[in-house]
């Protein structure tokens, strides 16, 4: 059955709502040390995950060890003591139970046993080798857990985690983030599981928000055909009409402009004055590559909405991405393609505002 509520990300910048300087730091210091036994267990349950499913297939252990991944006291052929699911949270509570809240490590093993289990065919076959978390992993916590209240001045929003107060720092929002989290305040829409994460010394709140899906009136038989390329990033075909979103110019040449920045910067740092380390003088590489990421993902954001604008305003039920599949094996074996044109992120960004509108998408 279709579901009719979607799960929306935000990334909300945050900051320890506290004065006291010494007690400020203590606040920080729990997070990255929770932060490293996160990212430590969830490289233990990944790691017992895939032992447990590879176990039936070890052909040099006894027969009788080839048994059913069970709890045996309910499945006589079971070699486990507990469920499944029970037997990496024990692991984790083994590990690190009096140090890392409860909420933390029960949320954490639900979160990675669906992963795994979301990925698991694709490690069987080969086709994906087994995740391997780093140290930004996000601390994960239930959404019950958020209680929301605003500020002095009603401009930001407050909260208290494990005991830790929060405040949020929205800035000049051009977003939809402060409607959203007042929507959560006041009850209209639900907080899912959440999580934080430290990105080089800052904090970020990722919250997921359970969210009614919008309700267009489409027609399934009307199919939007839209085609991805170079020269225009996406032309949609809806029935007699023909719409072409961005342009060869608008979208490669600033890339390459960027790109082009970065080179001359990369030889200029050959004669940067020396003594203070490697970060300062890459300092300007490094900004010029945030600087491409950000313009990639601003412009795959704006073509993928104006395409489910147009295919909502025509009715479209249907999209139908052509010859899709053949495209993308093209552009492996094309160096200059492969680097400058982002077709799995314009798909997914297609997908998931498709999901929200209720268009169908169909890969061809």
């Amino acid at each position: 059955m279709e579901r009719d509520t979607i799960i929306l990300t935000r990334k909300v910048q945050i900051f320890i709502d506290c004065d006291d300087k010494d007690q400020r730091s203590a606040y920080y210091q729990q997070l990255f040390d929770w932060r490293d036994m996160v990212f430590r267990g969830a490289n233990i349950v990944m790691t017992h995950h895939y032992v447990q499913e590879q176990i039936k297939d070890l052909i040099y252990l006894k027969d009788e060890v080839k048994v059913k991944l069970a709890d045996f006291k309910k499945d006589p052929d079971g070699i486990f003591t507990s469920s499944k699911l029970n037997t990496t949270y024990r692991i984790l509570n083994l590990y690190f139970k009096g140090q890392l809240p409860s909420r933390i490590i029960s949320t954490m093993n639900m979160t990675l046993n669906r992963v795994y289990n979301s990925e698991r065919l694709a490690y069987w076959k080969g086709d994906k080798s087994l995740r391997n978390y780093k140290k930004d992993i996000p601390i994960p916590f239930g959404g019950d857990l958020v209680k929301l209240g605003n500020d002095e001045k009603r401009r930001d929003f407050k909260f208290t985690l494990f005991k830790i107060p929060f405040r949020t720092y929205l800035g000049k929002d051009r977003s939809d983030k402060k409607v959203l989290l007042q929507r959560a305040l006041v009850g209209q829409i639900k907080i899912c599981t959440s999580s934080i994460q430290i990105i080089k010394g800052k904090l970020f709140l990722l919250l997921a928000l359970e969210l009614p899906k919008q309700v267009h009136i489409l027609k399934e038989h009307i199919i939007a055909e839209a085609s991805l390329s170079i020269e225009h990033p996406i032309t949609v075909i809806i029935e007699k009409d023909n719409f072409q979103i961005g342009s060869k110019e608008e979208f490669l040449y600033r890339r390459m402009a960027i790109q082009a920045a970065r080179h001359r910067a990369q030889k200029a740092a050959a004669f940067n004055k020396g003594g203070h380390g490697r970060t300062k003088k890459l300092k300007s590489l490094d900004h010029f590559q945030e600087k491409e990421r950000r313009y990639i993902d601003s412009r795959l954001h704006m073509y993928s909405r104006r395409l489910i604008d147009i295919c909502v305003k025509s009715g479209a039920g249907t999209l139908l991405l052509v010859n899709q599949n053949n495209k993308e094996e093209v552009a492996k074996g094309d160096v200059f393609l492969l680097r400058n044109w982002s077709y799995y992120g314009l798909i997914e960004k297609i997908k998931y505002k498709a999901d929200m509108a209720g268009v169908n998408v169909i890969m061809e």
